[in-house]
Protein backbone atom coordinates (compact mmCIF):
# COMPACT_ATOMS: atom_id res chain seq x y z
CA UNK A 1 0.00 0.00 0.00
CA UNK A 2 1.33 3.42 -1.36
CA UNK A 3 1.45 5.89 1.77
CA UNK A 4 -1.67 8.22 0.47
CA UNK A 5 -3.47 5.07 0.56
CA UNK A 6 -2.63 4.38 4.01
CA UNK A 7 -3.38 7.66 4.74
CA UNK A 8 -6.94 7.87 2.76
CA UNK A 9 -7.47 4.23 4.74
CA UNK A 10 -7.27 6.28 8.39
CA UNK A 11 -10.38 6.42 10.19
CA UNK A 12 -9.19 9.51 11.66
CA UNK A 13 -9.49 13.06 9.19
CA UNK A 14 -5.56 13.83 7.88
CA UNK A 15 -4.69 17.18 6.26
CA UNK A 16 -1.23 17.21 4.87
CA UNK A 17 -0.18 21.28 4.62
CA UNK A 18 3.28 22.49 2.15
CA UNK A 19 4.77 25.66 3.80
CA UNK A 20 2.29 27.94 2.58
CA UNK A 21 0.03 26.25 4.95
CA UNK A 22 -2.08 25.32 1.77
CA UNK A 23 -3.68 22.45 1.26
CA UNK A 24 -1.77 18.94 -0.56
CA UNK A 25 -3.66 15.94 0.24
CA UNK A 26 -6.64 15.07 2.43
CA UNK A 27 -8.08 11.61 3.21
CA UNK A 28 -11.96 10.59 2.39
CA UNK A 29 -12.89 11.19 6.61
CA UNK A 30 -11.53 14.77 6.51
CA UNK A 31 -13.76 14.92 3.39
CA UNK A 32 -16.47 13.62 4.68
CA UNK A 33 -15.99 15.76 7.48
CA UNK A 34 -16.32 18.79 5.58
CA UNK A 35 -19.43 17.52 3.07
CA UNK A 36 -16.90 18.02 0.06
CA UNK A 37 -14.54 15.84 -2.26
CA UNK A 38 -11.64 15.73 -1.81
CA UNK A 39 -11.00 17.67 -5.26
CA UNK A 40 -12.28 20.66 -3.54
CA UNK A 41 -10.21 20.67 -0.65
CA UNK A 42 -6.64 20.34 -2.30
CA UNK A 43 -4.87 24.02 -3.13
CA UNK A 44 -7.18 25.40 -0.42
CA UNK A 45 -5.57 27.52 2.52
CA UNK A 46 -5.82 25.76 5.67
CA UNK A 47 -7.26 29.11 6.74
CA UNK A 48 -9.96 28.80 4.84
CA UNK A 49 -11.50 25.54 6.37
CA UNK A 50 -10.02 24.96 10.02
CA UNK A 51 -10.82 28.14 12.12
CA UNK A 52 -8.39 28.49 15.59
CA UNK A 53 -8.52 31.41 18.09
CA UNK A 54 -5.57 33.31 19.97
CA UNK A 55 -5.84 32.48 23.90
CA UNK A 56 -7.81 36.29 24.42
CA UNK A 57 -10.25 35.18 22.17
CA UNK A 58 -9.39 36.35 18.16
CA UNK A 59 -9.02 34.74 15.46
CA UNK A 60 -5.28 33.85 14.97
CA UNK A 61 -3.21 34.62 11.77
CA UNK A 62 -3.02 30.92 9.54
CA UNK A 63 0.75 32.08 9.11
CA UNK A 64 1.31 31.47 12.68
CA UNK A 65 -0.58 28.04 13.27
CA UNK A 66 -0.47 26.88 15.21
CA UNK A 67 0.98 29.34 18.06
CA UNK A 68 2.21 26.41 20.32
CA UNK A 69 6.25 27.02 19.82
CA UNK A 70 8.69 29.31 17.81
CA UNK A 71 11.12 27.12 18.08
CA UNK A 72 13.06 25.35 15.02
CA UNK A 73 12.55 21.42 14.66
CA UNK A 74 9.89 19.29 15.24
CA UNK A 75 6.95 19.95 16.93
CA UNK A 76 3.57 18.10 18.80
CA UNK A 77 0.35 19.54 19.22
CA UNK A 78 -2.44 17.87 21.37
CA UNK A 79 -5.83 18.22 20.77
CA UNK A 80 -7.30 21.19 20.45
CA UNK A 81 -10.56 22.41 19.67
CA UNK A 82 -11.01 23.97 16.41
CA UNK A 83 -13.72 25.27 14.16
CA UNK A 84 -14.07 23.35 10.64
CA UNK A 85 -16.01 25.90 8.23
CA UNK A 86 -18.37 24.29 5.79
CA UNK A 87 -19.95 25.53 2.77
CA UNK A 88 -22.70 28.47 3.54
CA UNK A 89 -21.35 29.37 6.21
CA UNK A 90 -21.85 25.96 8.23
CA UNK A 91 -19.38 25.83 11.17
CA UNK A 92 -18.69 22.81 13.13
CA UNK A 93 -16.93 21.72 16.29
CA UNK A 94 -13.74 19.59 16.18
CA UNK A 95 -10.50 18.18 17.62
CA UNK A 96 -7.44 18.92 16.09
CA UNK A 97 -3.89 18.04 16.47
CA UNK A 98 -0.74 17.40 14.28
CA UNK A 99 3.06 17.62 13.91
CA UNK A 100 4.45 20.14 12.06
CA UNK A 101 8.15 21.84 11.32
CA UNK A 102 9.60 24.90 11.70
CA UNK A 103 12.82 26.51 10.35
CA UNK A 104 15.64 28.36 11.87
CA UNK A 105 13.28 31.76 11.79
CA UNK A 106 10.21 29.64 13.31
CA UNK A 107 8.13 29.65 9.73
CA UNK A 108 6.21 26.23 9.51
CA UNK A 109 7.81 24.42 6.40
CA UNK A 110 5.12 21.81 6.38
CA UNK A 111 2.20 20.14 9.02
CA UNK A 112 0.41 17.17 9.18
CA UNK A 113 -3.09 17.44 10.88
CA UNK A 114 -5.08 15.11 12.17
CA UNK A 115 -9.09 16.23 13.03
CA UNK A 116 -11.70 14.37 14.63
CA UNK A 117 -15.59 15.02 16.02
CA UNK A 118 -16.05 15.52 19.47
CA UNK A 119 -16.46 12.16 21.54
CA UNK A 120 -19.79 11.94 22.32
CA UNK A 121 -20.91 12.09 25.60
CA UNK A 122 -17.54 13.89 26.13
CA UNK A 123 -17.54 17.59 28.22
CA UNK A 124 -15.52 19.79 24.56
CA UNK A 125 -12.29 21.44 25.65
CA UNK A 126 -12.94 25.06 26.81
CA UNK A 127 -12.00 27.51 24.12
CA UNK A 128 -9.89 30.63 24.42
CA UNK A 129 -12.59 32.92 24.40
CA UNK A 130 -14.22 30.88 27.57
CA UNK A 131 -10.86 30.40 29.72
CA UNK A 132 -10.59 34.83 29.40
CA UNK A 133 -13.89 34.75 30.31
CA UNK A 134 -13.48 32.08 33.57
CA UNK A 135 -10.39 33.86 34.76
CA UNK A 136 -12.00 37.41 34.13
CA UNK A 137 -14.79 36.85 36.36
CA UNK A 138 -11.94 35.65 38.91
CA UNK A 139 -9.79 39.22 38.57
CA UNK A 140 -12.46 40.83 38.81
CA UNK A 141 -13.29 40.29 42.47
CA UNK A 142 -9.74 41.04 44.14
CA UNK A 143 -9.16 43.92 41.85
CA UNK A 144 -12.38 45.74 42.89
CA UNK A 145 -11.40 45.20 46.69
CA UNK A 146 -8.10 46.46 45.76
CA UNK A 147 -9.39 49.44 44.07
CA UNK A 148 -11.76 50.31 47.32
CA UNK A 149 -8.95 49.92 49.79
CA UNK A 150 -6.12 51.66 48.45
CA UNK A 151 -8.85 54.54 47.26
CA UNK A 152 -10.35 54.60 50.71
CA UNK A 153 -7.09 54.89 52.14
CA UNK A 154 -5.83 57.79 49.83
CA UNK A 155 -9.07 59.76 50.72
CA UNK A 156 -9.41 59.10 54.17
CA UNK A 157 -6.05 58.40 55.82
CA UNK A 158 -6.15 60.78 58.67
CA UNK A 159 -9.32 59.72 59.51
CA UNK A 160 -7.73 55.85 59.58
CA UNK A 161 -6.81 54.16 62.75
CA UNK A 162 -3.74 52.08 62.46
CA UNK A 163 -5.59 48.85 62.83
CA UNK A 164 -8.04 49.95 59.95
CA UNK A 165 -4.98 50.99 57.96
CA UNK A 166 -3.21 47.55 58.41
CA UNK A 167 -6.30 45.39 58.10
CA UNK A 168 -7.12 47.01 54.36
CA UNK A 169 -3.28 46.85 53.37
CA UNK A 170 -3.60 43.27 54.79
CA UNK A 171 -6.59 42.32 52.42
CA UNK A 172 -4.95 44.68 49.80
CA UNK A 173 -1.33 42.40 50.10
CA UNK A 174 -3.79 38.94 49.47
CA UNK A 175 -5.85 40.19 46.77
CA UNK A 176 -2.75 41.14 45.18
CA UNK A 177 -1.16 37.50 45.29
CA UNK A 178 -4.79 36.49 44.46
CA UNK A 179 -4.19 38.17 41.24
CA UNK A 180 -0.58 37.12 40.84
CA UNK A 181 -2.35 33.16 41.46
CA UNK A 182 -5.03 33.51 38.85
CA UNK A 183 -1.82 35.24 36.13
CA UNK A 184 0.37 32.08 37.13
CA UNK A 185 -2.57 29.89 36.09
CA UNK A 186 -3.32 31.27 32.66
CA UNK A 187 0.23 31.10 32.09
CA UNK A 188 0.94 27.55 33.08
CA UNK A 189 -1.98 26.83 31.08
CA UNK A 190 -0.13 27.93 28.04
CA UNK A 191 2.90 26.45 28.90
CA UNK A 192 1.26 23.20 29.91
CA UNK A 193 0.05 22.49 26.57
CA UNK A 194 2.16 23.70 24.70
CA UNK A 195 5.44 21.72 26.14
CA UNK A 196 7.10 25.11 27.58
CA UNK A 197 7.04 24.73 30.78
CA UNK A 198 10.35 25.65 32.28
CA UNK A 199 11.38 24.19 35.65
CA UNK A 200 14.12 25.43 37.95
CA UNK A 201 15.16 22.46 39.98
CA UNK A 202 17.54 22.77 42.95
CA UNK A 203 16.76 20.25 45.94
CA UNK A 204 13.62 20.64 47.77
CA UNK A 205 12.98 19.82 51.60
CA UNK A 206 9.08 19.04 51.14
CA UNK A 207 8.85 19.35 55.56
CA UNK A 208 9.30 22.52 55.33
CA UNK A 209 8.06 23.18 52.36
CA UNK A 210 4.42 21.90 53.76
CA UNK A 211 4.62 23.64 56.70
CA UNK A 212 5.07 26.81 54.65
CA UNK A 213 2.05 26.01 52.84
CA UNK A 214 -0.08 25.64 55.89
CA UNK A 215 1.11 29.07 57.38
CA UNK A 216 0.46 31.17 54.28
CA UNK A 217 -2.90 29.18 53.60
CA UNK A 218 -3.74 29.83 57.28
CA UNK A 219 -4.02 33.69 56.23
CA UNK A 220 -7.12 32.89 54.35
CA UNK A 221 -8.66 30.31 56.36
CA UNK A 222 -7.76 31.33 60.26
CA UNK A 223 -9.57 27.69 61.15
CA UNK A 224 -6.92 25.52 59.62
CA UNK A 225 -5.68 23.13 61.71
CA UNK A 226 -3.67 20.76 59.55
CA UNK A 227 -0.94 17.79 60.77
CA UNK A 228 2.27 17.09 59.11
CA UNK A 229 3.74 13.53 59.13
CA UNK A 230 7.16 12.83 57.65
CA UNK A 231 9.57 10.60 59.05
CA UNK A 232 12.69 11.65 59.76
CA UNK A 233 14.53 10.56 57.64
CA UNK A 234 12.19 11.82 55.00
CA UNK A 235 15.70 12.63 51.56
CA UNK A 236 14.95 15.94 49.88
CA UNK A 237 13.76 16.02 45.90
CA UNK A 238 15.04 17.39 43.10
CA UNK A 239 12.01 19.40 41.58
CA UNK A 240 11.25 23.18 41.08
CA UNK A 241 9.84 24.71 44.88
CA UNK A 242 7.73 27.38 43.20
CA UNK A 243 5.76 24.69 41.38
CA UNK A 244 5.70 22.17 43.61
CA UNK A 245 4.52 25.11 46.88
CA UNK A 246 1.90 25.56 43.95
CA UNK A 247 0.57 22.05 44.03
CA UNK A 248 0.27 21.95 47.94
CA UNK A 249 -1.10 25.29 48.12
CA UNK A 250 -3.91 23.80 45.41
CA UNK A 251 -4.32 20.87 47.42
CA UNK A 252 -4.81 22.31 50.87
CA UNK A 253 -6.70 24.73 49.69
CA UNK A 254 -9.01 22.76 47.91
CA UNK A 255 -9.59 20.34 51.08
CA UNK A 256 -10.28 23.81 53.19
CA UNK A 257 -12.98 25.35 50.33
CA UNK A 258 -14.65 21.82 49.70
CA UNK A 259 -14.19 19.71 52.69
CA UNK A 260 -13.40 21.55 56.19
CA UNK A 261 -9.94 23.23 57.43
CA UNK A 262 -10.29 21.13 60.23
CA UNK A 263 -8.41 18.16 60.91
CA UNK A 264 -6.07 18.23 57.90
CA UNK A 265 -3.76 15.57 57.68
CA UNK A 266 -0.54 16.26 55.46
CA UNK A 267 1.61 13.20 55.57
CA UNK A 268 4.87 11.67 53.22
CA UNK A 269 6.26 8.31 52.76
CA UNK A 270 9.44 7.07 51.03
CA UNK A 271 8.88 4.19 48.59
CA UNK A 272 11.22 2.69 45.97
CA UNK A 273 13.00 5.35 44.11
CA UNK A 274 10.36 8.01 44.23
CA UNK A 275 8.69 9.78 47.70
CA UNK A 276 4.81 10.67 47.95
CA UNK A 277 3.39 13.29 49.62
CA UNK A 278 -0.49 13.25 50.49
CA UNK A 279 -3.22 15.48 51.72
CA UNK A 280 -6.12 14.05 53.48
CA UNK A 281 -9.39 15.64 54.58
CA UNK A 282 -12.15 14.83 56.86
CA UNK A 283 -14.75 16.08 55.01
CA UNK A 284 -18.25 14.34 52.81
CA UNK A 285 -15.89 12.82 50.36
CA UNK A 286 -16.22 12.99 46.84
CA UNK A 287 -18.88 11.15 44.74
CA UNK A 288 -17.64 8.38 42.71
CA UNK A 289 -19.63 10.37 39.76
CA UNK A 290 -17.46 13.41 40.34
CA UNK A 291 -14.12 11.65 41.28
CA UNK A 292 -12.82 11.49 37.29
CA UNK A 293 -13.94 14.72 36.59
CA UNK A 294 -11.64 16.23 39.33
CA UNK A 295 -8.54 17.16 37.26
CA UNK A 296 -10.51 18.56 34.19
CA UNK A 297 -10.20 22.19 33.19
CA UNK A 298 -13.33 24.11 34.66
CA UNK A 299 -14.72 21.40 36.99
CA UNK A 300 -16.01 22.84 39.88
CA UNK A 301 -18.05 20.71 42.85
CA UNK A 302 -21.50 22.60 43.98
CA UNK A 303 -20.82 21.96 47.42
CA UNK A 304 -18.21 23.54 49.63
CA UNK A 305 -17.04 27.43 48.75
CA UNK A 306 -16.63 26.55 45.38
CA UNK A 307 -14.44 29.59 44.26
CA UNK A 308 -11.72 30.34 42.27
CA UNK A 309 -11.35 29.20 38.16
CA UNK A 310 -11.42 25.53 38.34
CA UNK A 311 -8.10 25.05 36.89
CA UNK A 312 -6.33 24.45 40.21
CA UNK A 313 -5.96 20.68 39.88
CA UNK A 314 -6.13 20.27 36.33
CA UNK A 315 -2.54 22.28 35.98
CA UNK A 316 -1.25 20.72 39.57
CA UNK A 317 -1.60 17.61 37.65
CA UNK A 318 0.46 18.83 34.26
CA UNK A 319 2.82 20.25 36.83
CA UNK A 320 3.55 17.00 38.93
CA UNK A 321 3.41 15.15 35.53
CA UNK A 322 6.07 17.69 34.40
CA UNK A 323 8.58 16.33 37.12
CA UNK A 324 7.87 13.00 36.31
CA UNK A 325 5.67 12.07 38.90
CA UNK A 326 1.84 11.51 39.12
CA UNK A 327 -0.94 13.21 41.18
CA UNK A 328 -4.01 11.06 41.78
CA UNK A 329 -7.43 11.77 43.95
CA UNK A 330 -8.83 8.87 46.15
CA UNK A 331 -12.19 9.26 48.14
CA UNK A 332 -14.91 7.26 49.93
CA UNK A 333 -18.59 9.58 50.34
CA UNK A 334 -18.70 10.08 54.08
CA UNK A 335 -14.94 9.53 54.95
CA UNK A 336 -12.96 12.43 53.48
CA UNK A 337 -10.57 12.47 50.22
CA UNK A 338 -6.79 12.07 49.93
CA UNK A 339 -4.83 14.01 47.07
CA UNK A 340 -1.67 12.20 46.60
CA UNK A 341 1.50 12.85 44.11
CA UNK A 342 4.93 11.23 43.56
CA UNK A 343 7.87 12.60 42.30
CA UNK A 344 11.20 10.59 41.88
CA UNK A 345 14.06 10.68 43.98
CA UNK A 346 17.10 11.40 41.25
CA UNK A 347 20.95 10.69 41.87
CA UNK A 348 22.48 14.17 41.61
CA UNK A 349 25.69 12.16 40.52
CA UNK A 350 23.98 10.31 37.84
CA UNK A 351 23.07 13.96 35.94
CA UNK A 352 24.92 14.55 32.67
CA UNK A 353 27.14 17.81 32.96
CA UNK A 354 26.06 21.02 31.63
Amino acid sequence: MSLDGFVDALPVGVVVLDEDLVIRHVNDAFAALTGQAPSELVGRPVGDLLEWHEAHGERADASRWPAASRLRGTHTVADQPVALLGPGGRRAAVNVSGTYQRDRQGRVRGAVLAVRAPSRGRRPQPTGVEIVSTVSHELRSPLTSVKGYTSLMLNRWHRLGDDQKKMMLEQVNHDADRVTRLITELLDISRLETGRLILRRQMVDLPALAASVVEKVALEYPELEATSDFPASFPPVYADPDKIEQVLTNLVENACKYASPRDLLIDGTVGPGSVSVGVSDRGEGIPESDLPKVFTKFFRRSVGRPTGSGLGLWISRGLVESHGGELEARSKEGHGSTFRFTLPLIDLDELPSP
